[in-house]
């Protein structure tokens, strides 16, 4: 049952309002320097207190019931009634020094607050909130250094009546947490401030919107390169002069190559017009050249790529239709060209494989098992992720575990976005511009754009044995500017992406550009 209700025992009477649940009253729980009863198991249903922990605030909205994710039950919050409490509990004489919590969760939404907190532990209190999942368990990790021997772990909630999460197998344990990469897809920069592009802080000031970016916390930036576009953009020469923008902030750099004139994705993976004639032995020679070209002039000008995608989007796979997923041995040949060529120019250089549909689970298991089959070589896996056709968040977390457990790699979020608003600044009607079209719990605003990065961000921090890379945002810097839009070969095509961007529609940069700082 995802939504519980609560007919145990009467509700108490709901606190004053404003009252903070974040001061808790003198400890009632057996200090421990293990966290206790964390599936909730200890007490059996219906327990006014979960065995080892503590309540405050409406406790009677607090309890154990059947239906835990793995054993017999779970903790619930639910009431009635607008309710405030929190289940907590005290662990004292743990050795300093760098803790994970894991919990698995579930919530409706709706709620004022939702999260799971670790405070007291010496430092400033982590959070971390409960994504909005409905029926499915999501996997969460907050990360915490204990500096006084102690820390207070608890669930707290702030629902309106109805509002409900579910909360089991929580674990506290020595562990770093952390991503890796924090990092924005920015190719439509260039041609954004050729026409005229202006970016601001958030307080309004003009600025380079790398570095308004670089101090918000980014730390790596993705830049796609074509063959030869028809507006020039997105070529070898602007992926170089955006190189040495992005490492002058100290950022690193993924290169994505999607071996063609315009977009590659699932729909479409068309060659480039100078390779169209060519067989699929010159196409391998084709691959190898273009990409150990781009790169060597990366490394020559002292910007040498951290990462590079071989191929956009392949779930087909690239260059129709000789490299297929209808041939691939084919396929695997190509995609090889690629990494090869990524190792002649820098062997530590992460060479990753980018899928789209991210909440696929077997298609993206079908199309790696063929790679592996098929003796494709990659370093990483890419996914991309967008909430509005992908699947649940429940969904996501499951393909991304499966894939990072099943292939041994390091995985990613390639790419990911949501609304800020509905409306277009533009011409062009937006991507995603209608409430319907919206994921469950995520309003199309500035709190539920910057919700829905803090929230797949937890997702990847928590992929098992510290295999989640991090999370690119697309595309952070494509505001409505006239002649940059979608049609390379057209200068009056729109942007429909223009809502989804990272600066708002009074060119400053957003909220969401807080979670470049998500720990």
């Amino acid at each position: 049952m995802f939504h519980p209700r609560r007919t145990l025992r009467a509700l108490l009477p709901p606190l004053v309002a404003g009252l903070a649940l974040t001061t808790l009253p003198a400890q009632t729980a057996t200090a421990a320097s293990t966290l206790g009863n964390g599936g909730f198991e200890s007490g059996g249903s219906g327990a006014a207190t979960p065995a080892g922990w503590s309540e405050y605030g409406d406790t009677a909205a607090s309890y154990t019931e059947p239906g835990g994710r793995d054993g017999g039950h779970r903790l619930s919050h639910w009431s009635s009634s607008a309710y405030r409490v929190e289940t907590y509990q005290y662990l004292s004489g743990l050795a300093n020094g760098d803790y994970r919590l894991t919990a698995w969760v579930r919530s409706g939404g709706g709620q004022n607050a939702a999260y799971i907190a670790l405070k007291n532990c010496g430092g400033a209190e982590q959070r971390t909130d409960l994504p909005v999942s409905g029926s499915g368990w999501i996997r969460i990790v907050v990360p915490v250094r204990v500096t006084n021997h102690q820390c207070t772990v608890g669930v707290v909630s702030d629902g309106h009546a109805g509002d409900w999460i579910n909360v089991d197998d929580l674990t506290f344990a020595r562990g770093t947490s952390g991503l890796a990469v924090k990092g924005a897809d920015i190719s439509s920069l260039p041609k954004s401030e050729a026409r005229g592009g202006v970016y601001r802080t958030a307080s309004g000031s003009a600025g380079d919107p790398v570095a308004i970016l670089r101090s918000a916390g980014m730390n790596y930036a993705r830049l796609k390169v074509w063959v030869d576009p028809a507006d020039g953009y997105n070529d070898t020469a602007h992926v170089l002069a955006m190189a040495k923008r992005v490492k002058a902030q100290g950022m690193k750099l993924l290169v994505d190559f999607h071996y063609s004139d315009a977009w590659a994705d699932p729909g479409k993976q068309n060659k480039p017009a100078a390779w169209a004639g060519h067989g699929y032995g010159q196409l391998r020679k084709d691959v190898y050249d273009h990409t150990y070209d781009v790169l060597s002039a990366l490394k020559s000008q002292g910007t040498t790529a951290d990462m590079v995608q071989v191929g956009n989007e392949i779930n087909g796979g690239m260059l129709w239709n000789e490299g297929s997923t209808d041939n691939w041995t084919q396929l695997a040949g190509l995609l090889n060209s690629g990494y090869d060529a990524v190792k002649a120019v820098s062997p530590s250089t992460v060479a990753a494989l980018h899928l789209a549909e991210g909440g696929d689970l077997d298609g993206t298991r079908w199309w790696f098992d063929n790679a592996v089959s098929h003796g494709v070589r990659f370093d990483a896996i890419g996914l991309s992720y967008y909430g509005y056709w992908h699947g649940t968040l429940h969904d996501f977390q499951t393909t991304l575990d499966n894939a990072a457990t099943r292939y041994g790699k390091p995985v990613f979020l390639a790419e990911t976005a949501y609304p800020f608003r509905l409306d277009s600044e533009d011409g062009l009607e937006n991507i995603i511009d209608l409430d319907g079209e919206l994921v469950p719990g995520y309003p199309a605003s500035p709190t539920g754009q910057t919700r829905w990065m803090n929230d797949v961000a937890s997702i990847v921090e928590a992929v098992p044995h510290g295999r989640g890379l991090g999370v690119f945002y697309w595309e952070a810097t494509w505001t409505a500017r006239d002649g940059n839009g979608w049609d390379p070969a057209d200068p009056s095509s729109g942007n429909g992406w223009e809502n989804q961007a990272l600066f708002g529609y009074d060119d400053r940069a957003l909220p969401a550009t807080a979670w470049f700082r998500h720990r």
